[in-house]
């Protein structure tokens, strides 16, 4: 029997993905290549659980996994839109609106992550574009969306100054933006020198006012939150109408562990929030 022949196209693609990253690495500030860097890092680990994610077919929010029938972020059907997933890692996201007969685009800075994407597409013969690239700059022209979704992808590792703007720009007139970040009240409650793993506790350990830039000691990430005001004012000032801030709470039957949130504090404050937003027509 002969050996499988190679694809043809292999070299150009990856030729091409050089290419492209080479450019990138050009453009990218230093939080980006920070940000880079460390998801790189842990794509292996994303990577374990990613089939787990991609074999769904049913799109939940956060780290207690709360199914959207429950919290209604996304529009009622998502049928034949055009979506972007900005910041996609493995794009697990994405494949649900496929699922649901979206026509989603995926965008991440991380070279690793998208790979696993696409070993994810290829596994469970779900297909749509991936692009290796920036949130902060999108490649696409005005107006090519109507749904754009951030579940802790660009929402919290771009700079939000750079990438609503950017979202806005690439959304259609009634177009949703619907991002989920950590809640405030647990941002607040987590000191400047404290790891990712640090638990929170009942104590305010920052200050409110000027929220921005946050930057963790021990995985070199960097990650941007805003004050309730900030965003409203950022919001508003891209056009966007807020149609509902909806602060997600693990079930009462959860035994789910969250990343720094014990589950009786996750159920008596929210550590994650859903901004669902409109474009003006």
């Amino acid at each position: 029997m002969s050996e499988a022949r190679a694809d043809p196209f292999d070299k150009l693609r990856a030729g091409y993905r050089s290419a492209t990253l080479r450019k990138l690495e050009r453009t990218l500030t230093d939080y980006a290549q920070r940000n880079r860097d460390v998801w790189d890092a842990w794509a292996a680990e994303y990577a374990e659980w990613a089939p787990r994610a991609w074999a769904g077919n049913e799109p939940s929010w956060g780290e207690f996994s709360i199914p959207d029938r429950e919290l209604g972020a996304l529009p009622e059907s998502v049928e034949g839109m055009d979506a972007i997933e900005l910041g996609c890692g493995t794009a697990y996201f994405s494949a649900w609106l496929a699922k649901l007969g979206a026509h989603p685009v995926g965008i991440d800075n991380s070279p690793n992550q998208l790979e696993t994407a696409r070993r994810m597409q290829a596994k469970f013969e779900v297909e749509f574009p991936l692009h290796l690239g920036n949130a902060e700059e999108l490649p696409f022209p005005d107006a090519s969306f109507d749904l754009a979704i951030s579940e802790y992808g660009a929402s919290i590792w771009c700079d939000p100054n750079k990438w609503i703007p950017e979202a806005a720009r690439v959304l259609r007139p009634g177009g949703q933006l619907v991002f989920l970040v950590n809640g405030l009240i647990k941002m607040l409650c987590t000191g400047e020198d404290d790891t990712v793993a640090t638990p929170v506790d009942e104590c305010l350990r920052r200050p409110y006012f000027e929220m921005h830039r946050f930057e963790w000691p021990d995985d070199d990430s960097v990650e941007f939150h805003l004050g309730y005001g900030d965003w409203i004012r950022l919001l508003r000032a891209n056009d966007f109408e807020i149609v509902e801030l909806i602060e997600l709470r693990p079930p009462v039957d959860s035994t789910r562990v969250a990343q720094q949130v014990p589950l009786d504090w996750a159920r008596q404050w929210p550590c994650e929030e859903i901004w669902k937003v409109r474009k003006r027509d």
